[in-house]
């Protein structure tokens, strides 16, 4: 298939009509509207005065898990997170969720609302091994033609307190894994400085990034954001540790998150958030503004924890800005900014945007501005990936 053409009539990132020349799968030159006749050679694409956006950016989900396509499942837990944590590993095995099917489900869906490059935590633990890793390594695969998929290796049950799983972790990167996740190393492994140590050491061994689910809240979350800051400087690991969720930065006065944040800007570790109304935000303008790098993802998609979640990052970009009182449109652009350079900049992503030398990999909605299209939602017209269209009005080109 070809993959040089123009693109005429098109708005990047809501700016005026222009041309798009696409050569290789790379964006060549872009023209203002009707400047030049169409370059000699190559076939033109009517663009219809679309709004052209870059490909949408999912920096954390959890492919492996979700319920999407099977059966409704009625919830009855609690809301502590080591209920949720155990009665997800019960259900596993006894709703039968097949990591390979189940995220098959959700990238196809991902796909068709725009999103072209996806980090995924995915389970190791000592009861499951590395199923998880091996159904998303095989749908990575499946797929590798109409998505990015970046696989983070994540002890979800503990790694320390359940002998074995180190072990597991360790193999899960020698088998495919990109990036060493942690998760709460004061909350549920009671040993901050192993937890960090183990996981930054591992990172160091494979040359990977660190991504660690953080939601221990006030001093405990302040305490381990100080700890991975610590460790992030003195491997020279900065833009390459991602603190998700980090709840604790949303129960912060003024200074003390100012002193926080400066510390993270400083030291390069980034921050994802998803924007939900369950638990303390933390403040995204306030953040930005301190230099704070920060992305957002769909986190758990239909799963045994909750029952929401359409993996649409335009429509995560609307819950970031409703949680945050985004209502202007410098705000809500903001928003998007997260799912979509943000998540970028977070996944190292080459060559991502909309610029001249860029690769070809955009969305084309119908509306008249960004902050339109976060408020409107509208259906994906077209979905580009490496200048090839993978997903017309909301649904793939080829399952």
């Amino acid at each position: 298939m070809s993959t040089d053409f123009v693109f005429t009539n098109v708005r990047p990132n809501g700016a005026a009509a222009s041309d798009v020349v696409i050569r290789g799968g790379r964006i060549a030159e872009i023209l203002p509207h009707g400047a030049q006749p169409a370059v000699a050679g190559l076939s033109v694409v009517d663009g219809e005065s679309l709004l052209m956006l870059p490909g949408l950016v999912d920096a954390h989900t959890h492919l492996d898990k979700t319920l999407l396509g099977m059966p409704w499942y009625r919830n009855d837990v609690g809301l502590e997170l080591i209920d949720l944590i155990e009665n997800e590993r019960l259900m596993k095995r006894e709703l039968g969720i097949d990591p390979a099917r189940q995220s098959a489900v959700q990238i196809e869906r991902s796909v068709a609302n725009g999103t072209c490059h996806i980090r995924t935590h995915v389970d190791i633990d000592t009861e499951y091994g590395l199923a998880g890793l091996q159904g998303v390594l095989a749908s990575r695969e499946r797929y590798r033609d109409i998505v990015d998929i970046e696989i983070v290796a994540f002890p979800q049950s503990g790694m320390l307190i359940r002998p074995g799983t180190v072990e597991l972790m360790d193999r899960a990167m020698r088998e495919g894994a990109d990036v060493v996740g942690g998760l709460d190393p004061s909350g549920v492994d009671r040993d901050p400085k192993g937890h960090l140590d183990t996981v930054f050491a591992m990172a160091e061994r494979y040359g990977k990034p660190v991504d660690i689910h953080l939601h221990e809240p006030d001093a405990l979350g302040v305490f381990a954001i100080e700890l991975i800051v610590e460790r992030t400087r003195a491997l020279g690991m900065a833009d390459r540790v991602t603190v998700s969720h980090g709840f604790c930065l949303g129960m912060l006065a003024d200074k003390p998150l100012a002193r926080l944040a400066g510390m993270m800007a400083d030291a390069g570790v980034h921050l994802m958030t998803k924007g939900g109304a369950a638990s303390p935000r933390p403040p995204v303008l306030d953040l930005s503004e301190m230099g704070v790098r920060i992305c957002s993802g769909s986190d758990g998609v239909r799963d045994t924890w909750q029952p929401f979640g359409n993996a649409d990052m335009l429509d995560r970009a609307a819950i970031i800005s409703q949680r945050n009182d985004f209502i202007n449109d410098v705000h809500i652009e903001l928003a998007l900014d997260l799912c979509t350079y943000g998540g970028a900049n977070t996944m190292a992503l080459e060559d991502y945007g909309l610029e001249p030398g860029c690769t070809a990999t955009f969305i084309l909605v119908s509306a008249e501005t960004r902050a339109d299209a976060v408020a409107s939602r509208p259906v994906r017209r077209a979905v580009y990936r490496n200048g090839i269209a993978v997903a017309r009005n909301g649904a793939l080109v080829a399952a």
